[in-house]
């Protein structure tokens, strides 16, 4: 029987707190994420009644590097830190022109 056939009160105790443990910091990250995208909605909506480009390659690459610092001080792989951050940027740019567009 494959792990995920096994029914969950044949999970250890162990493996099930740590499972509860993650989706407890899953759950902080997207609720983080929610709020940093409003961020960027006003931020788009901002630059678009200033008639600012979606896209900021000089703060990305701010950003990337903080976030690459960041990591290697979380002991988090700075290569993860920056394609994730590479991800959220080009979301961010993608709502930012349909604002722009007028069509959010």
């Amino acid at each position: 029987m494959a792990e995920n056939d096994r029914p969950a009160s044949d999970v250890p105790p162990e493996l099930a707190e740590l499972r509860h443990s993650i989706d407890n910091i899953d759950a902080a990250v997207l609720h983080l994420l929610a709020e940093r995208f409003k961020c960027t909605q006003k931020v788009g909506r901002l630059k678009a009644r200033l008639n600012l480009p979606a896209a900021d390659p000089v703060r990305e690459a701010q950003q990337i590097a903080r976030l690459r610092s960041l990591a290697v001080s979380a002991e988090l792989a700075p290569e993860f830190a920056e394609k994730f951050l590479t991800f959220l940027t080009k979301e961010v740019i993608r709502h930012h022109e349909i604002i722009r567009e007028g069509r959010g």
